[in-house]
């Protein structure tokens, strides 16, 4: 008879006191935030929701992952850390793994393993595929309550492929194939809207117009009363998304690249711009103008904004004594909102700087860019899980008292100080207990969070 249970073994003395380790601590997991994120689903709903949309075309009678668990483990450890899906041939058999799904932690089965994990992510269509995108939007939609103005960021992100996979392009500036994921956030709450795997290329503006117009329609259905402002940069400013956004009541404000005709309707502006700085003790002077511009593609003008900065920069051709030479840097914004200049650009354009922010929690700080599977459809479904266990992590950050400062941390930190601690589980007749370190230093935290984004209902 085989015994596996490892025998103890000593390190060296701590204060004269023999240090004997053994692996008879009971019941262990490594990850009691995955309490929090139960907590979380139970109140978003995300994980269920996903679950529904994703076909399940298996013999009910031999089923023993359900939809649901299945979704909910793999996006429960992508929050936690577990980058791949192969990891959850180790955490099938966490006690607190088994507990977010709905199991006991230890009468209950172990969870899905790797390769059910795989076909999981590998089953739906393309067109089922485009059902989970829009099932997010959905989640999105139905969360968030809207004001009467809404606007919403988009912007695509570089992420390299190791191997064959579907979709990758050769992409020059990052030397190297991969994909340029489009990706879309609400900018009051800070949420997901969208992720979209796609070819790491610049967007055509028929493929822009196709996602402004999907989720916009979309998001109406959830927010009839809201007006939509999408903003992006110079890669999203496409006529074709423009002339859509006019037709059909939202508004955009896109970033727009500077030509001849532009710098010449400008020009006055920056001679005078020049002049002011030359006698000015201040190293940068910045100015804005507003004008009606028609490129030769549009049907119709329109308002562009732009920037100008005045600075010294070093003079590398040598044709200044003093090593410097007066450079006028020039920003263009095209957008259909009112306001002044200044206003539209420093207070609402710019404010998309936000946005690098969210899809480096997204990509980054839960491996979104781990998207290794042939197929582009399977990598589409990796996209939406991993974009749910986004959810996951800001429900939890959302239930943090804001005078506490991990209420803007970001997601890594969350992990670090709330996910990333030890429990026991002890599993009783009656009742399953969790004991948690005694010297737990984010202790209080940790239950002030737990009672407040458990929800109302049972």
């Amino acid at each position: 008879m085989t015994d596996d249970t490892l025998l103890p073994f000593d390190l060296p003395a701590v204060s004269r006191r023999k240090l004997t380790v053994d692996f008879n601590g009971g019941n262990q997991s490594s990850d009691a935030g995955l309490l929090l994120l139960r907590e979380a689903e139970r109140k978003l709903g995300v994980c269920r929701r996903l679950a529904d949309a994703m076909p399940d075309r298996r013999d009910p009678d031999r089923v023993r992952h359900e939809m649901f668990e299945m979704v909910m483990a793999r996006a429960s450890a992508i929050a936690c850390g577990h980058k791949d899906a192969i990891d959850l041939d180790r955490l099938r058999h966490d006690p607190l793994m088994k507990v977010a799904v709905g199991r006991c932690p230890e009468t209950g089965a172990p969870l899905a393993s790797q390769s059910t994990i795989s076909r999981l992510e590998n089953a739906p269509s393309k067109t089922e595929a485009a059902r989970l995108a829009v099932a997010l939007l959905d989640q999105f939609g139905a969360t968030v309550k809207p004001g009467r103005m809404e606007i919403l960021d988009i912007d695509d992100t570089f992420c390299a492929a190791h191997g064959g996979q579907q979709l990758a392009f050769w992409n020059a500036h990052h030397d190297e194939r991969g994909f340029a994921s489009m990706h879309i956030y609400h900018v009051a709450s800070g949420t997901p809207v969208a992720a979209i795997l796609r070819p790491a290329r610049t967007p055509k503006g028929t493929e822009v117009c196709t996602v402004v117009k999907h989720v916009t329609k979309r998001l109406r259905q959830h927010w009839p009363d809201t007006r939509i402002i999408w903003r992006g940069d110079s890669h999203y400013g496409r006529v074709e998304a423009m002339e859509w956004a006019e037709n059909n009541g939202a508004d955009y404000i896109f970033g727009l690249p500077g030509n001849a005709p532009l710098d010449a309707m400008v020009a006055k502006t920056a001679d005078n711009l020049r002049f002011h700085h030359a006698r000015s003790s201040q190293a940068k002077l910045r100015t804005f103008a507003s004008f009606t511009y028609q490129a030769s593609s549009w049907k119709r003008p329109r308002k562009v904004v732009a920037r100008l900065e005045c600075s010294l920069q070093p003079d590398e051709g040598g044709t200044t004594s003093t090593g410097m030479r007066q450079e006028v840097d020039i920003r263009y914004v095209v957008t259909s909102l009112k306001g002044s200049a200044q206003h539209l650009y420093e207070n609402v354009y710019c404010q998309r700087g936000q946005m690098e922010n969210m899809i480096k929690l997204h990509k980054a700080q839960l491996s979104s860019d781990r998207m290794s599977c042939h197929s582009a459809t399977a990598n589409q479904v990796r996209l939406a899980l991993h974009t749910a266990a986004f959810w996951l992590m800001h429900g939890v950050r959302a239930a943090i008292p804001q005078t506490d400062p991990l209420a803007k941390a970001e997601f890594a930190t969350i992990r670090e100080r709330l996910i990333k601690i030890g429990a026991r589980v002890i599993e009783h007749l009656a009742r399953i207990r969790i004991q948690l370190p005694t010297s737990c230093p984010e202790g209080a935290l940790f239950r002030t969070v737990a009672l407040g984004i458990m929800p109302s209902a049972p």
